[in-house]
C-alpha cells in the first residue's frame, strides 16, 4: 500500500545518538608501535568473491545507529566495530559501497581513511599490536544504494537479480547475500567472519523498523520512533536485516520462545497463518535439526513486487510477499543451516541450499504429500519444475560467482543428501544432522568437515556417494547406493 511520508528532516536526537558512539566506546588499549606491522588484506581470498570481507583481525561485535528519511532515501549512520587484530596491523579494508564517511576513529584516536572502489582503507593513529582488541568508529551518510547484478545474490534462484539497500513503496529493506550488505554499513563482509550485533534504527512515525534478533527498546519523540535491536549471537553480516515500512505487528510465544512477525497490510490477508506457521515449522525444524539456535523466531512478511526472492535472515526471514508452507520451512531451515552452521566459504554454498531445500521434501513427505524419494525421482527424471539445470556443475564446485546459487546448489545439493539418507538408513542420517548443527552451532564449516562426520557417524566410506553426487561433472548414475 503505497502511502505519502511527511517530510521531515532528520532527527537531531538520531544523529547526536549517532555521533556520540564516537567519543563513547571503551578504549582497549594505549595505541602501540610495532616495526612489523602491515597492512591487512583486501579480501579473503575467499574461491568465488577474492576481494570480499578483509585479513588481518576478526570482528566480533557491532553496533550500528542508523537514522533513515525515506522521502530522501537518506541514511546518516554510525558504525562501532569491535575487532581483535590477527596480526601487527598498520592500516585495515573495511567493505563499504557508496555511501561517505565523515569521521572515523580507531582506540578514540583519529584514523585516516582512504576509498578505493568497495574497500575502506582505514589508517590508525599507531599500530595495533597482534592480538590486541580494538574498536573502529566510522561516521557515515548517503544515498544506500542498491546493487543490481546477476551474481547470485539472493536466496532462490534469480537472474539479475538486486541486494543491498532497495526502497520499497513505503520504506526500505537491507538484504545482503553475498556482498549488500556492504551498501548500508561497513564491515568484514564475509561469512567467515561472524559476529554479535545491535542495530538501532530511527525513522518518522508511524513507520516501523525491524531487524534481527530481540527488539529491546521502542522511543518515540518529536514524531520519530526509534526502535534498537540486539542479537547476540554470531551472525555472518548477509543475514543481517534492517526493514522499515508499514507493518503490522504479531508477538506471540511457542515454547517460551518469542514470535515476532511484522506482515504489511497489503500482505495481511494472504499472510494470516504466518506467525502460527513460522511457531509450527521452528519446532518441527528442531525436532529433526537439534535445539533452535537464536533467542527469538518470526519473519518479516512485505509488499515488494519488484522483488522475486526470500532471504534467510538471521530469526528474521525476509519474504517479499505472503509465502506459501514450503518456503517458510526452506528459509526456517535455514536457521541452522546457513545462519547458525555458516559455510567458510562461497563455494560451499549447497551447505545452506541443498540441507534447506530437503527441509521442504522432508515437511511435505510427512504432511501427506510426495515422498522424498519421489521428488528425487522427479528432480532426476527432470520432470520437477525446479529440475532445469541441475546437472550443469557439481553442487560443491560452483564454477563462478554468478552461479553461486544455481540450480545445481539447491537441487542436487538436496539429492545428495537424500542419497546419504538411503546409504545410511534414517536413524544414522537424523543423528548426522543434529550432531553437525550441534558441533558447528554458531560457527562455520566446509564440506569436508560434513564429509568427515559422516563416515565417523556411519562407519562407511562414503567417498564414491560423494564424490559422485558433490563434486563430479554430469549427472551421476543411478546406482549408488
Amino acid at each position: 500500500m503505497s502511502r505519502a511520508l511527511r517530510q521531515l528532516a532528520l532527527p537531531a536526537a538520531a544523529v547526536l545518538l549517532a555521533c556520540s558512539a564516537c567519543t563513547g566506546s571503551t578504549p582497549t588499549g594505549k595505541p602501540t608501535s610495532h616495526t612489523t606491522a602491515s597492512p591487512g588484506a583486501a579480501g579473503v581470498g575467499d574461491t568465488l568473491f577474492p576481494r570480499l570481507g578483509n585479513g588481518g583481525y576478526d570482528v566480533a561485535h557491532y553496533s550500528l545507529t542508523l537514522a533513515y528519511q525515506p522521502d530522501e532515501n537518506m541514511l546518516k549512520a554510525t558504525a562501532v566495530i569491535t575487532a581483535r587484530a590477527t596480526q601487527a596491523l598498520s592500516s585495515f579494508n573495511l567493505d563499504l559501497h557508496g555511501l561517505a564517511v565523515r569521521n572515523a576513529t580507531v582506540n578514540k584516536h583519529v584514523a585516516q581513511t582512504v576509498r578505493r572502489g568497495d574497500e575502506l582503507v582505514v589508517t590508525p593513529a599507531a599500530t595495533v599490536g597482534r592480538g590486541q582488541k580494538f574498536t573502529t568508529v566510522i561516521v557515515y551518510d548517503g544515498v544506500p544504494e542498491t546493487i543490481e547484478d546477476s551474481k547470485g545474490a539472493t536466496d532462490e534462484d534469480s537472474k539479475g537479480a538486486t541486494e543491498g539497500w532497495m526502497e520499497t513503496d513505503d520504506g526500505a529493506v537491507g538484504l545482503g547475500e553475498p556482498t549488500g550488505s556492504m551498501a548500508w554499513f561497513p564491515g568484514n563482509h564475509h561469512p567467515s567472519d561472524k559476529a554479535g550485533y545491535d542495530i538501532t534504527i530511527t525513522v518518522p512515525e508511524p513507520l516501523e523498523a525491524i531487524s534481527n534478533g530481540t527488539l529491546k527498546h521502542r522511543t518515540a519523540k518529536g514524531g520519530w520512533a526509534t526502535y534498537e535491536w540486539s542479537s547476540p549471537e554470531p551472525m555472518p553480516s548477509y543475514a543481517a536485516t534492517v526493514a522499515v515500512g508499514d507493518f503490522d505487528i504479531s508477538e506471540t510465544a511457542s515454547g517460551g520462545l518469542p514470535v515476532y512477525v511484522a506482515t504489511d497490510p497489503d500482505e495481511k490477508a494472504k499472510a494470516r497463518r504466518i506467525p502460527s506457521l513460522v511457531s509450527e515449522a521452528t519446532a518441527w525444524a528442531a525436532t529433526r535439526f537439534g535445539l533452535y539456535p537464536f533467542a527469538s523466531t518470526g519473519a518479516i512478511v512485505d509488499h515488494f513486487p519488484d522483488l522475486d526472492y526470500a532471504l534467510e535472515t538471521q530469526t528474521r526471514p525476509y519474504f517479499h510477499k505472503a509465502p506459501d508452507d514450503k518456503l517458510v520451512i526452506h528459509e526456517i531451515a535455514h536457521q541452522w543451516f546457513g545462519n547458525s552452521v555458516t559455510p567458510r566459504s562461497w563455494k560451499d554454498m549447497w551447505l545452506n541450499e541443498g540441507f534447506a531445500t530437503y527441509a521442504e521434501w522432508l515437511w511435505e513427505e510427512e504432511q501427506d504429500g510426495n515422498t522424498a524419494q519421489e521428488t528425487f525421482d522427479a528432480f532426476y527424471n527432470g520432470t520437477h519444475p525446479e529440475s532445469e539445470g541441475i546437472w550443469d556443475f557439481p553442487p560443491a564446485a560452483p564454477p563462478a560467482p554468478e552461479q553461486v546459487s544455481d540450480p545445481p546448489v539447491y537441487g542436487r545439493g538436496a539429492m545428495t543428501l537424500h542419497q546419504l539418507r538411503k546409504a545410511v538408513g534414517d536413524q544414522t542420517f537424523f543423528s548426522i544432522l543434529r550432531t553437525w548443527t550441534k558441533e558447528h552451532r554458531h560457527g562455520g564449516a566446509q564440506s569436508a568437515d560434513f564429509i568427515d562426520l559422516c563416515r565417523k557417524k556411519s562407519g562407511l566410506a562414503l567417498d564414491a556417494l560423494f564424490n559422485d553426487w558433490l563434486y563430479k561433472p554430469g549427472k551421476p548414475s543411478r546406482a549408488r547406493p
